[in-house]
């Protein structure tokens, strides 16, 4: 599902320490800053368990405070999986004005996080715990079709959720792939997907039927792809494959390289983040849910 480019150098919680973090998940928590204006909104955070049909899944929950109904999202984080840096993203998009649902894609095997402490992908025992195909255990492509209708079917069920607007699924590495299968497994939701350095979209075999972009014929939604520079260089070809399937299939979209950001250039914490290049890539991302999510 992903490349063996994730995140190279060290991969840490930039934003709270272990005490503020345990803190806040109680309740209603500040700073939620938007890209555009710096603005410090609150946010209800609530951890969750999402019954799928595998078991349990741990995941956190986020929605603006108030009364009100807004559009609901679903994150699919990177191989690292749920942690503080993708609750940070839950909680920015949620004060945006939408119902955020990250899930641990992992809970098969263990309740986040699914490695403790700080990674260095530099270091090969680091790495292989990160990279140990027992953790992916169940994430095959039935069983991630089968979490993407719990999960969506999860957020429709809170009483947060405008039902009346389409949903949106968004992801990173390799929430890029899982994004794609979801946007297909729950097509008459998903108004607008996006992947951010996704990796492996587009198999070697282009006619593999698991290849992520034979998906594309079954979306309904709205779609963009922004692509690593050096994922791009990689496999060049990957971009012109996507542009040609959204096509050939009629589905709206965009497929952008952004040069100069390498792979995992959307999230804090390692040594390749991007700042100005994720806040290009937020900007897409928003723009994208306030067109399509209606």
């Amino acid at each position: 599902m992903c490349d063996d480019e994730i995140h190279p150098g060290l991969i840490q919680d930039p934003t709270v320490s272990r005490r503020a973090f345990g803190l806040a998940g109680f309740a209603v928590v500040g700073l939620a800053a938007t890209a555009a204006s710096g603005a410090e909104a609150a946010v209800v955070e609530t951890d969750v368990n999402v019954k799928t049909a595998d078991g349990t899944a741990d995941a956190a929950l986020f929605h603006p405070p108030g009364k009100g109904t807004w559009p609901a999202v679903l994150i699919w984080p990177d191989i690292m999986g749920l942690r503080p840096v993708f609750r940070d993203m839950g909680r920015r998009l949620a004060a945006q004005g939408y119902v955020v649902l990250v899930p641990n894609p992992f809970y098969r095997v263990k309740h986040a996080p699914i490695v403790e402490g700080n990674i260095d992908f530099n270091n090969p025992a680091d790495r292989a715990k990160v990279m140990d195909p027992a953790n992916r255990k169940g994430l095959d492509a039935p069983g991630i079709d089968r979490d993407s209708v719990a999960y969506i079917a999860f957020l429709d069920a809170q009483p947060q959720t405008d039902r009346k607007k389409k949903a949106g699924v968004q992801g990173y590495c390799m929430g890029g792939p899982l994004t794609y299968r979801t946007a297909a497994a729950v097509r008459d939701r998903i108004g607008a997907a996006a992947t951010f350095h996704g990796g492996g979209l587009v198999s070697k075999d282009h006619a593999d039927p698991l290849s992520p972009h034979n998906l594309i014929p079954q979306m309904k939604a709205t779609v963009y792809s922004a692509v690593a520079d050096n994922d791009d260089k990689a496999q060049p070809n990957a971009k012109d494959v996507l542009k040609a399937s959204f096509a050939a299939a009629k589905v709206p979209a965009r497929v952008e390289v952004y040069e100069g950001c390498a792979h995992g250039w959307c999230v804090k914490g390692s040594a390749i983040y991007n700042e100005a290049g994720a806040e290009r890539a937020w900007g897409e991302l928003t723009a994208l849910y306030k067109k399509a999510l209606v």
